[in-house]
């Protein structure tokens, strides 16, 4: 099998780190030195596993995007850089015809959507890419699209805790929220309760001080209006390893949908990838 060559955006976050380790080391990968990074990065280089990136800037990605693709004509882009730059991201991997996977959550998610299906190559795009949660909601979204209003009158409490340098609110925690709406449940997104507070995540929630930097656990709490009943769903992820080898199937995905265009669609999700269609 020939190798993919894949671009992984967002070094030196500690999620770009924990993709390029594992991808630097799998045999069905070929990594480019380069990585997409924010004007606040002070560092110009990288090294993993010997492996030295060079970091690109905004300010000079047009440049350097010219010298890669001369040396990488086709490649796919990963990107776990900040929710700021998803939507300028998003556009400047659809002007260089680059295909991606946005492992980014945050932006403005109906922009993000429009502008890879009007763009001529494809991308995979999800608030979440480990496999399993991404089932879990699958399964939530057959539950509200079946049985709609099931929870009406249930109260929802949402409470999601994310290592101290998440800047917004969990992609995945959202996305559960319109299912519950579906459900019948009165809840607004806004109303999601962030826990970014490493303390009060050791000492309330006891989370592992070993993945107090990388973390996610949700809580969703559904209880009757007399009080009669009460559902809780909940997934708590230590640690990066899980989000992995989603991004790795999702790469796999897109190369297949490269190597066999679908001249209807460009824009895919994580559940796509997951039915392999």
């Amino acid at each position: 099998m020939e190798k993919i060559n894949i671009m992984i955006n967002g070094l030196p976050g500690n999620v770009a780190k924990k993709m390029a380790r594992f991808a630097v080391s799998d045999e069905k990968f070929n990594v480019i030195p380069f990585s997409l990074t924010g004007l606040d990065i002070e560092e110009k280089t990288v090294v993993i596993d010997n492996v030295t990136f060079e970091l690109v800037k905004p300010d000079s990605r047009d440049i350097k995007t010219t010298h890669i693709k001369s040396v990488y004509p086709s490649f796919i882009s990963i990107d776990y850089t900040h929710p700021n730059a998803v939507n300028a991201n998003a556009l400047y991997y659809v002007k260089n015809k680059i295909p991606f996977i946005m492992g980014t959550t945050g932006g403005d998610r109906k922009q993000l959507e429009e502008t890879v299906k009007n763009a001529s190559t494809p991308a995979v795009i999800a608030p979440n890419m480990a496999k399993q949660i991404v089932g879990f909601q699958a399964m939530m979204e057959y539950a509200a699209d079946t049985f709609p209003g099931l929870f009406k009158g249930y109260t929802l409490q949402v409470v999601e805790s994310h290592q101290k340098g998440k800047a917004d609110t969990s992609g995945t925690a959202r996305a559960m929220v319109n299912y519950f709406n579906k459900l019948g449940v009165d809840f607004d997104v806004d109303h999601i309760k962030m826990i970014r507070d490493p303390e009060i995540q050791e000492k309330e929630w006891n989370i592992p001080r070993e993945h107090l930097g990388g973390h996610g656990w949700h809580t969703y709490t559904l209880t009757a209006e007399d009080g009669s009943a009460l559902f809780e769903f909940k997934h708590n992820i230590n640690g990066r390893d899980i989000y992995v080898s989603g991004t790795f199937d999702a790469v796999l995905f897109l190369k297949d949908k490269l190597d066999n265009p679908d001249k209807t669609r460009k824009l895919y999700t994580m559940i796509d990838v997951l039915n392999g269609k």
